[in-house]
């Protein structure tokens, strides 16, 4: 039971599940919501400024901050990637596909073990070559090709 006194679902507990891994990944801070300073650290500490870095980040927290408090808290975070789902196949784009698109440095739709194993080390995380063959595989990709944008929610689910 939520504290709200509704009563929790199991396929709703997964989703939720599933969708703190992701938030996790962008609350680089770990302060329980997302600011435009994770955003910032996120991006320009693994892929580099970019010209249109600001320009990403600003259509981002616009998208996905609701109550306009300036930071993104996991409900916020939680109904953008439900409308994300809601609209799949529209080109609308999310904050996901923007995550992957940073992994994905070579830009060739997969996210490589090196790709993967050098995110990892930036965000914290000790992971060796055989745990991220791992990952890779739990995604459904291989260690030569990578793993694609499915495989890579796959990964965060766990």
């Amino acid at each position: 039971m939520c504290p709200t006194g509704s009563a929790l679902h199991p396929e709703t507990t997964a989703k939720k599940l599933d969708l703190r891994s992701a938030f996790d990944v962008l609350d680089v801070d770990r302060d329980g919501k997302i600011s435009r300073d994770d955003l910032q650290a996120f991006y320009g500490g693994y892929s580099g400024a970019g010209a249109s870095e600001e320009d990403v980040i600003g259509s981002m927290m616009w998208a996905a901050d609701s109550n306009r408090d300036g930071f993104v808290q996991y409900e916020e975070f939680e109904e953008v990637l439900q409308c994300q789902k809601s609209t799949e196949g529209t080109n609308n784009g999310g904050v996901m596909e923007e995550v992957f698109r940073v992994m994905d440095r070579d830009g060739d739709g997969k996210v490589s073990h090196g790709d993967l194993k050098s995110y990892l080390s930036w965000a914290g995380f000790d992971a060796g070559d055989e745990e991220v063959k791992a990952m890779i595989r739990l995604g459904g990709g291989d260690e030569d090709g990578g793993v694609t944008y499915e495989g890579l929610l796959k990964i965060l689910a766990v």
